[in-house]
């Protein structure tokens, strides 16, 4: 039964039946004959667009994929690549001098404007605020990787 349902959740993938449902993307999987004809609500009357989805017809059929939309678990690994790679592409640091023991203001020469927007560019990457106070003490690659990998509990 569960061998089923992935294929039939496979093939729809290589579909274009989407349906939107209720503000959440759901996967329909082409199963057959379809088993009702909906038509999408709307709640704005006078827009073009409005009246053509009111006039599509969407099939719904018997089974529902899911999708995740959530990134793989992070590891330590993964934090030390990802952190490497931002640093690659500030300008002001040469790729080949950059290791994760690299003091940036003793071994690759950056002042402490360019630490705090290597430390927003880490803030944008990984998804959270560090505090100043944390920030100031962040002075190589691999004190990044071990605040971050400490703040999203991964020790493996």
């Amino acid at each position: 039964m569960a061998a089923r349902v992935l294929q039939q959740c496979a093939r729809s993938l290589a579909r274009p039946s989407l349906r939107l449902l209720s503000g959440n993307l759901a996967v329909r999987a082409v199963a057959g004959p379809a088993v009702a004809i909906h038509r999408p609500l709307s709640f704005v009357v006078d827009s073009r667009r409005t009246r053509s989805l009111a006039q599509s017809r969407v099939p719904s059929v018997g089974v529902l994929c899911r999708q995740y939309g959530d990134l793989p678990p992070l590891t330590l690994e993964t934090i030390k690549d990802r952190v490497l790679y931002v640093l690659k592409l500030y300008d002001k640091i040469n790729p080949e001098k950059l290791q994760t023991s690299s003091h940036f203001m003793k071994d690759l020469g950056l002042d402490s404007l360019d630490q705090v927007e290597i430390i927003m560019a880490m803030e944008d990457e990984f998804g959270f605020e560090i505090p100043d106070a944390e920030a100031e003490k962040l002075m190589t690659p691999e004190g990044i990787v071990q605040y971050i990998a400490d703040k999203k509990d991964v020790y493996e």
